[in-house]
C-alpha cells in the first residue's frame, strides 16, 4: 500500500463537447515503502483521469504510475484496496472548489 504525500488537480476541457461529464487528471505524489515491488529510489506518481458524470456517479477512467524523476510509465496495476483509497481521495478531492 501506498500514501499520498502530494497531488495537483486539472480540468481536462473538452473542446468538441464529445465526452460525457467533466473530466479531471490527478497527479499523486505518492510515498511507497521501500519493501514494495512498486517501489522506486527516484518515486512514484500516480496520474489519475478521473470523471464527475451528470447524474452525480464519479469513478476513476483511467490511470498509470510514472517514475517521478523521468515521468516514464512504470507497467504496475492497483489492487482493488488501492484503488478504492484512491477512487475515495479523487471524489474527496474534487467536492472542493478547484481553483483556477
Amino acid at each position: 500500500m501506498f500514501s499520498i504525500q502530494e497531488f495537483s488537480i486539472e480540468k481536462i476541457r473538452d473542446p468538441y463537447g464529445i465526452l460525457s461529464g467533466e473530466r479531471f487528471e490527478l497527479l499523486l505524489d505518492l510515498e511507497v515503502e521501500d519493501d514494495d515491488e512498486l517501489y522506486l529510489e527516484e518515486g512514484v506518481r500516480l496520474r489519475v483521469v478521473y470523471v464527475k458524470e451528470e447524474d452525480g456517479s464519479s469513478r476513476i477512467v483511467k490511470y498509470e504510475f510514472l517514475n517521478a524523476s523521468t515521468n516514464g510509465y512504470v507497467d504496475m496495476e492497483m489492487e482493488a484496496e488501492e484503488q478504492a483509497f484512491v477512487d475515495a481521495f479523487c471524489k474527496e478531492q474534487l467536492e472542493l472548489p478547484l481553483e483556477d
